[in-house]
């Protein structure tokens, strides 16, 4: 069983910047982020994807956190991140990393709830509250 422990939220003002970190543990054999994923829940909305890589290194990003969050992984500590600029009031969300270990590449619809599909590991998510 794989586990999933997402580390680094809090809260920041708007404008302000976080780190997520994702660390796996347990038995699997090869990389536990075949794919890694990044997703976000607010209070009332559904869970939605915002980050994913595969494992080529290529990500994909939602159009609400392009050319603001980045998505990274090191093989080696078995951790996935998540770097969070410009952070915005509606930034605010409980947020949860993701892994798929079947596969090496997941090409879904980021923004929606379609991408949890995909991934079969989950952390517990970890608050971010950004203030105005």
């Amino acid at each position: 069983q794989v586990q999933l422990v997402e580390s680094g939220g809090g809260s920041v003002q708007t404008g302000g910047s976080l780190r997520l970190s994702c660390t796996a543990s347990g038995y699997h054999r090869g990389g536990y982020f075949g794919v890694g994923g990044w997703f976000r829940q607010a209070p009332g909305k559904e869970r939605e994807g915002i980050a994913t890589i595969n494992s080529d290194g290529s990500t994909n990003y939602a159009d609400s956190v392009k050319g603001r969050f980045t998505i990274s992984k090191d093989n080696a500590k078995n951790s996935l991140y998540l770097h969070m600029n410009s952070l915005r009031p509606e930034d605010t969300a409980v947020y949860y990393c993701a892994a798929n270990t079947r596969s090496l590449r997941v090409t879904c619809d980021l923004g929606t709830a379609v991408c949890s599909s995909y991934f079969n590991y989950w952390g517990q998510g970890t608050q971010v509250t950004v203030s105005s």
